[in-house]
């Protein structure tokens, strides 16, 4: 599975993106559910968010939803954390 983050907005505008391939990690099964459940708890097009916030498009395996600040899920925000740490 290929998980892709990409942020932007916030104060300074700068845009950061993140990506994962699961299919040699041990802890695929988790990642896979988190990211079912990521992309299901998002938008299809890009909510509104608050000023100066970051706005997030998630992509797994060609499906995208987008997401806001302050209004991230449990699942959408760990595995945001997740993405862009490792990813990035």
């Amino acid at each position: 599975m290929r998980i892709e983050v990409r942020r932007s907005g916030g104060f300074a505008g700068i845009e950061r993106q993140g990506e994962v391939d699961t299919s040699a990690r041990e802890d695929e099964a988790k990642l896979r559910a988190l990211a079912e459940r990521a992309v299901s708890d998002g938008h299809g097009a890009p909510p509104p968010g608050v000023p100066d916030g970051f706005a997030y498009r998630i992509t797994v395996d060609g499906r995208t939803a987008h997401c806001a600040d302050p209004l991230l899920s449990a699942a959408q925000r760990e595995l945001v954390a997740l993405v862009l740490g490792e990813g990035a």
